[in-house]
């Protein structure tokens, strides 16, 4: 049997599955530290399946892809795309950022892989944004050209950070202070946590007890401390503002989706949160936006289902 597979690359883990029928089957998960090269870790997964020849791939990897070498951010595999290719045997190799897939998965999630935050009706083949709080920010807009999904590239999560009430203030001032430069980053992704805890905490002149995000995050739900709580409450509005932001930056009517690793282990907190209510915030745009609907990604594997729709848009054998 002859087949394509795809894979979602991170620093710790690589997960890899086949294409068979438009879906993708076989999902097998590595550490990546158990191997020296990627090419090493996708070898053992063909030899789980060795009446299986690979024909094509495509590789989503969370580093910079640009040319033939790639090189990974927070793992020691680099490699040439070209000399992967040839030493796996395969007609075609593509390889993209993994933020790149995430925004190819969009198009191709059903209802039971996302979640809808507030109203709005999404409109086919219309422009699409997302963004993904994990352990920095990755922002990605998606548009259709001719039936066509291309992923409009750009560092996003390195914009200002922008401030809209009290708190957010406060919280800039105290990042200005301690980095010099507050951008989105700094306030939507792990330490961001921690970082709207410590401004919170120094407006208001009390001593920050928690260090971690974890902490702070899990104290929040539990309701056990009310500075953790209003830190995850004003981390809710942040990305309110910020999704209003890429809906405005594109016209997208297709929708807005929350990615990454945090936001789904607070899902139901966001949605009674004001996130929807500041994403609505825009003043005379407020009718603008209103319309457009929001999603969290629910789908574990939405990274090799992007990888799997931008193989099949772009190897045609």
């Amino acid at each position: 049997m002859t087949t394509n597979f795809v894979a979602d690359i991170g620093g710790t883990n690589i997960r890899l599955g086949q294409v068979v029928d438009g879906k993708v089957t076989e999902i097998r998960k590595y550490l990546c530290a158990d191997f020296d090269t990627v090419s090493d870790a996708i070898k053992q997964y063909f030899s789980e399946f060795p009446a299986t020849q690979f024909a094509a791939g495509c590789l989503a990897i969370a580093c910079p892809v640009s040319g033939d070498f790639v090189k990974m951010t927070n793992h020691t595999w680099a490699f040439s795309i070209k000399e992967v290719q040839s030493e796996l045997g395969l007609k075609w190799l593509g390889v993209i950022n993994d933020f790149t897939s995430v925004a190819h998965s969009l198009p191709k999630l059903d209802a039971s892989q996302k979640l809808q935050i507030g109203p709005g009706n999404a409109v086919p083949d219309a422009n699409i944004a997302v963004f993904g709080p994990g352990t920095g920010l990755g922002v990605e807009h998606l548009t259709c050209t001719d039936g066509v999904w291309k992923a409009l590239d750009g560092e996003g999560g390195h914009v200002d950070f922008s401030a809209v009430d009290e708190n957010d203030i406060a919280i800039l001032r105290f990042l200005t202070k301690k980095l010099g430069h507050a951008s989105a980053e700094e306030v939507m992704s792990g330490r961001g946590i921690v970082h709207i805890y410590q401004g919170l905490a120094a407006a208001k002149n009390v001593p920050p007890e928690y260090s971690d995000a974890a902490d702070i995050t899990s104290r929040a739900i539990d309701n056990s401390c009310a500075l953790c709580r209003e830190t995850l409450e004003q981390f809710c509005r942040i990305m309110g503002s910020f999704a209003g932001n890429l809906a405005l930056n594109l016209c997208t009517r297709g929708g807005v989706y929350i990615g990454g690793g945090i936001a789904s282990r607070f899902v139901e907190f966001i949605q009674h949160s004001e996130f929807r209510a500041r994403f609505e915030a825009k003043g005379r745009f407020k009718d603008y936006v209103a319309g457009i609907p929001t999603y969290i990604i629910t789908e574990p594997d939405h990274g090799l289902i992007g990888a799997m729709a931008y193989l099949q848009q772009h190897y045609k054998g």
